[in-house]
């Protein structure tokens, strides 16, 4: 599966990004996606996570009301709104999705396949 990460930019304090996560060789409409956030000199973690049918997602306690996971099989994309951005969201963030994945191995393992990270720079 090839995945394509895009919206990442700057932005200031406050601000609003939505990231994407596109498939181009394999519909997504039987994978678990997450969005993994990597920052200079940080390990990465997860930042949010759904399930294939969208019926169940995660998200760190630190995006919590800020950020949305949603997904749309239809366009073959899964999407990362990020509102009140703060400047410690300021990482690369990439997509990995994992075939029938749950959300707990999702957070916890990563998936499969892996997106190339778009960076998100907030500025304060």
């Amino acid at each position: 599966v090839q995945l394509q990460a895009s919206g990442g930019g700057l932005v200031q304090a406050g601000g609003s990004l939505r990231l994407s996560c596109a498939a181009s060789t394999r519909t997504l409409s039987s994978y678990a996606v997450a969005w993994f956030r990597q920052a200079p000199g940080k390990e990465r973690e997860p930042v949010a996570a759904i399930v294939w049918n969208g019926v169940t997602t995660y998200y760190a306690d630190s995006v919590k009301g800020r950020f949305t996971i949603s997904r749309d099989n239809a366009k073959n994309t899964v999407y990362l709104q990020m509102n009140s951005l703060k400047p410690e969201d300021t990482a690369v963030y990439y997509c990995a999705v994992r075939r029938l994945g749950t959300i707990a191995t999702m957070r916890d393992s990563g998936g499969d396949y892996w997106g190339q990270g778009t960076q998100v720079t907030v500025s304060s």
